[in-house]
């Protein structure tokens, strides 16, 4: 991959290190770019081009008319980064912070449409815990989870479960793996359990129930 700006991306790297050297605490103010550029014998053009990716990273902030300030002494891991590095409790404590939530907005705002999604999903997740592989089975079940969260309607919920379903994907073909009696796939109770909860417009129940589903997988894990 050819990059665009390698000497911003070497000037970023050598502002950070700067910064984790101490050189520029927590809140302290960045010189000016011509001092930068002069520094680091690079281009305004160049300090600019860092500052933006720093910024970008949440190192960086710059305030109109102020400067720009430290606000990180170090990049944030991107999204992608830190859902590979997770381990599956991870994955599971993640889901409980979404999808619970999720099960009591849905409780409290489902459609006829939701509630229909329900009855598909749940039956196709039924048919792929009866025979189907693995990875057939855990599609048919993050198809009813993700028909949980779409019933929320709520656009951040539903954008965070689906940047986190590849992994929760990964995490749940190696459950299956450690699961050698198959207790997840058996759950069906539990999954009719949310549903029903929220098709009763109980709000409580079904975050409950949701919480309660999330913690036997990790139980069965541990």
């Amino acid at each position: 991959m050819i990059r665009r700006h390698p000497l911003a991306e070497q000037a970023a790297e050598e502002l950070l290190r700067r910064i984790g050297d101490g050189e520029w605490t927590l809140g302290a103010k960045l010189p000016g770019e011509t001092t930068l550029a002069a520094q680091l014998s690079v281009g305004r053009s160049t300090i600019r081009e860092a500052i933006r990716e720093l910024a970008g990273r949440r190192v960086l902030e710059s305030r109109q008319g102020a400067g720009v300030f430290v606000i990180a002494l170090q990049a944030a891991e991107d999204w992608d980064t830190v859902l590979r590095k997770a381990d599956i409790s991870d994955v599971l404590e993640g889901r409980v912070a979404i999808e619970t939530e999720a099960a009591r907005l849905a409780a409290l705002r489902r459609t006829p449409a939701d509630l229909k999604n329900f009855r598909y999903t749940l039956a196709d997740r039924q048919r792929a815990s009866e025979k189907s592989p693995d990875d057939w089975y855990v599609e048919a079940d993050l198809a009813f989870h993700r028909a949980i969260v779409t019933a929320a309607h709520n656009a951040v919920l539903t954008e965070l479960f689906d940047t986190f379903v590849p992994r929760i994907r990964r995490a749940m073909l190696d459950m299956l793996k450690l699961d050698d009696q198959h207790r997840h796939r058996f759950d069906q109770a539990a999954h009719e359990a949310i549903a029903e909860a929220i098709r009763a417009k109980d709000p409580d129940e079904a975050a409950a129930r949701s919480r309660d589903q999330l913690a036997a997988v990790r139980s069965a894990l541990t």
